[in-house]
Order: structure tokens, then sequence, then C-alpha cells
């Protein structure tokens, strides 16, 4: 069935000419002798142009032998002959067939001009789709799926792609044989590696190893091979057309630019990333140890005199000191527990154990811890006749405003006032600390909740520049938000927003559940 039907599309062509001439000479038969002789000779170059344009040269050639036979022995005297009275028609029939060849010599490289040129559109438009999909490409499996499906689309054939490793191995990186193992065996491999280290094409028609079945193409740029194309040509029977070669050429172009690209972008990555976490790292070991030494410096002073003076001191004077230990060993377990805190948040490993909270006691537990060390700032409370629970990490929400009345505690004066205000609008729980201190710059506001992050007005007081970081990932782990505006006339309101639940009951439940699992 196959080879009938292989048959079928090669003498196609030829029995359509054959019906078309016949056609046209019944047709013309009845009213020969009313028609110019010449006039039915240029009629029969109509089925030449057809067969030039839709067939090919040969076909074209054939349908001209076939209309000088048909015009000799239909219409030149004597009918019904191929002899031939008058010898001068020998001329005019060498004249036509050479007319004919000529016409459909030229028709047919029009036509192959127009195939050219669609295909050459054709492939420019795939080279620039290709070229814009791989310009957004940053997954280099990604870009190498696009590659092998754009080259498989254009040769028809299996495909595998070879990239270096970080010693300069050539690795199989990409291969769309399914049903066998071709681009995994070793032939393949030391096809690719020589293509690799000679930065030219080797295999089936090239100048090296041009028997072989496979094709491989290396990717290179101006300054260095990035991987080998490889093609397995096993099942074809001719070589690349120029087109289909070009066409190739600017894919491994194309595929060769994408890789360096985004290795050049990993590479890149990679740096900054070193480069953040050096400075993170130079940041943190300045702060820390600039932190520790002075709470470390009254914690050893104060155990020293007590050591060596104990007799000298009076009880007061011992209490002072003990204080001064149990102050810098409190300031020491912040640092710690911001610190912690921050590691925490950074890796995804800190969790909400949500539970209703009662904002009072919130308030509370803060005004206690911050005590110690509030010294004559006068801290106000100012809450509406009815606060409502807000669901929450207990623990975290303690920090988080323990950290910002102590930022506010220490960028004020002593004897300034500090205002702790709740508010309820719109579904949202609102918390305002406002202070009476330094203030900031205007574009300060929005970066003091970066990590490390510390205004040069406030470089002569101590700290990590942790606590609002902090902050900003716990208040977001709760869905709100947190942000700092001026205060007037002076100093600062950090503003924290909460969203509040309304059916208490089903939130509670979800809570219970996520609990217990």
């Amino acid at each position: 069935m196959y080879k009938l039907k292989s048959m079928w599309i090669l003498w196609k062509p030829y029995v359509s000419i054959t019906l078309l001439i016949a056609f046209m000479t019944a047709a013309m038969h009845p009213f020969g002798l009313a028609f110019d002789l010449v006039n039915i000779a240029l009629l029969y170059l109509l089925p030449v142009l057809l067969s030039a344009v839709f067939w090919g040269l040969r076909p074209a050639l054939y349908a001209a032998v076939m209309g000088v036979l048909a015009f000799d022995f239909f219409f030149v005297s004597p009918v019904l002959s191929f002899t031939i009275a008058d010898l001068r028609y020998l001329i005019s029939f060498g004249v036509y067939l050479a007319v004919a060849a000529l016409t459909a010599s030229l028709a047919a490289k029009l036509k192959r001009q127009l195939l050219y040129a669609k295909q050459r559109e054709e492939h420019t438009a795939a080279l620039y789709v290709l070229s814009r999909q791989m310009s957004d490409i940053t997954d280099i499996h990604s870009l190498l799926n696009n590659v092998s499906r754009q080259v498989s689309q254009t040769i028809g054939t299996e495909i595998a792609i070879y990239l270096p490793d970080e010693r300069n191995n050539l690795v199989l990186a990409h291969c769309t044989a399914v049903h066998n193992d071709w681009g995994q065996g070793e032939t393949e491999k030391v096809m690719a590696k020589l293509a690799f280290d000679h930065s030219e094409a080797v295999g089936n028609g090239t100048h090296t190893l041009r028997d072989s079945l496979g094709y491989y193409l290396p990717l290179r740029t101006e300054d260095r091979v990035h991987g080998v194309l490889a093609l397995n040509l096993k099942d074809r029977k001719n070589r690349f057309t120029t087109e289909q070669q070009r066409m190739l050429d600017a894919l491994g172009g194309l595929a060769a630019g994408a890789i360096a690209r985004v290795k050049l972008m990993e590479e890149a990555k990679i740096a900054h990333l070193t480069a953040e976490s050096e400075r993170l790292r130079t940041t943190i070991l300045d702060s820390v140890s600039h932190e520790l030494r002075t709470p470390l410096a009254a914690i050893i002073g104060s155990a020293t005199s007590l050591i060596e003076g104990n007799s000298l001191f009076s009880s007061e004077d011992r209490m002072e000191l003990l204080l001064n230990i149990r102050d810098g060993a409190l300031r020491m377990n912040r640092l710690v527990k911001n610190l912690l805190s921050m590691v925490q948040l950074e890796s995804g490993m800190l969790r909400l154990r949500k539970n209703w909270c009662d904002v009072e006691d919130l308030i509370g537990v803060t005004l206690a811890q911050v005590k110690d060390f509030q010294q004559h700032r006068k801290l106000r409370v100012d809450l509406p006749a009815s606060v409502p629970m807000v669901m929450g990490d207990e623990v975290l929400l303690e920090q988080v405003l323990v950290n910002v009345v102590s930022n506010a505690i220490k960028y004020s004066s002593d004897y300034s006032d500090i205002l702790i205000s709740v508010i309820t609008e719109d579904d949202e729980l609102i918390f305002l600390v406002s202070d009476t201190g330094t203030g900031l710059a205007g574009d300060e506001y929005s970066r003091i909740f970066e990590k490390f992050y510390r205004s040069a007005t406030a470089r002569q007081v101590t700290g990590t520049g942790l606590g609002l970081a902090i902050c900003k990932g716990i208040v977001e782990l709760h869905n709100g938000t947190i942000t700092a505006k001026p205060n007037e006339p002076q100093g600062t309101v950090i503003k924290i927003t909460l969203p509040l639940s309304k059916q208490r009951g089903v939130h509670f439940e979800e809570m219970e559940e996520e609990n217990h699992k």
C-alpha cells in the first residue's frame, strides 16, 4: 500500500500533464483549421508553464515534448501522422522545444526562489520568536527545551545537547531520543568532545568523520565554546540543504549566546549572594562585637568590683552594681533574641502559634519588660473603652511591641513622653507608638525597616539595626503592616496595623486545629 502511494505521488504530475494535453487537443481539434498554427503552438505552452510552476523542470520538459507530438500529430499536415511534409517544421519544433525548455527553466527557478524566500521568511520569523523567548528565559533547562524543539521542527530528527561541567568535561544535558539510547553512548560523547575541543563541526557531511551517522555542532561565541548540539541523521537519506545548514548555524549561534547569558546571570547571582553574605557577616560581627562589648564591660566591671572590694561597698552600692550586671545581661539577652529571630525569619523557620491575644495584656507585658531601662521617660497608654481581641502569636507580638517601644526609648531624651495608642477602624487594630525624639530625614522613614540600616543621626546610640527589621517580618507574618512617619512637631510615630477576625469561634477552631498538627 505504501509503495503504491509512493508510485502515485511520483507519476501524478505526468498523468495530469497527459490528461491536460489530451483535453486541450480534443477541445481545439474541431476548430483546428480555423486557428492559426502559431496560435495553437502557443496554447501548448500553457501546460509547460503550469508544470514548471506546480511540479518543476522535468514535468515541464515532458509537457513540452508531449505538446510537440500532439501538435504534429493532430494539426500539422499530414494530419494524424507523425510524418512531416515540410521540413521547416523541424526548425519550428526545435525552436518551440527550446522556448518551452527555457520558459520551464525560468518558471521552475522562480518557483524555487519563491520557495526559498518563503523558507527564509519562516526561518527568520522562527529565529525572531526564538530569540525573544530566549531573552526572557533564565533557566538553563527551559532554554535547552526551546532550542531542541526548534531544531526538531527545522531538521526533523532526534537531538542531544552536551554542556561542560565544573571540570570542563562534557555531560549530556538534554536529549529528545525516547525509544533508544542515542546520545548516551560513548561514540556520541567522543564525537561531541571532538567538536568541543576543536571548536568546529564534525560528523556527517563535514571534513572530519564525514561518514558518521551524527552531526555535531559546537555552540560557540566569540570567546569560547559553551556546548555541543548533536543531531541523529541515521534515518535521513539526504544531507542538509543550504537553507537548513544556515538555519542550524543560526540556531546554534542563538543557543550559544543564550547559554552564555544564562551562565553569566548565574555567576553574577552567585557573586552577588557571596558579596551580600560577606557584607552581612561583616555587619553582624561588627554590630554584635560592638553591642556585646558595652554590657560585657559593665558586667565584668561590676562583678570585679564586688569580688575585690566587697567589704568597701555599702548595701546600696552592692545593689547598684548588681543592677548594672542585670541590665547588661538583659541587654545581651535582647541582642541574642533579635539575632535568633532574624535567623528564623531569613530561613523561613519562624512559625506562628496563633491564639486569641488580649491587647491590654500585650501592652502590660511590654511595659514590664522596658521598665528597667526607661529611666525617667514617661510611658503613657491611650486605650479605647472596648478593645477587641486579636488573633496572633502572643510571644512574637510582645517582641514587636518591646522592640518598637525600646526603639522609642533609645532615641528619646530623658523625661520625655512616649505615647502608646490603640485604635480600631475598618476591621483593623492599630498600634501607634509616638515619641518626641530626634526624628529622621524624609527618605529614611521607609528605610529604617531594612536589615542593619541605621540613620546618620543615630550613630551615637548603640544598636544593630535589626529590631525594626524583625518587627516588619513578624507583622507581615500576621498579614499586617508596619510603617513610620514624622511626629509633629518633633519625633517619630511607628504605626502597626493588624487585621481583626470577625468570627471568633470559627478562627478559634482553626487555631486549635493548627496548634494540634
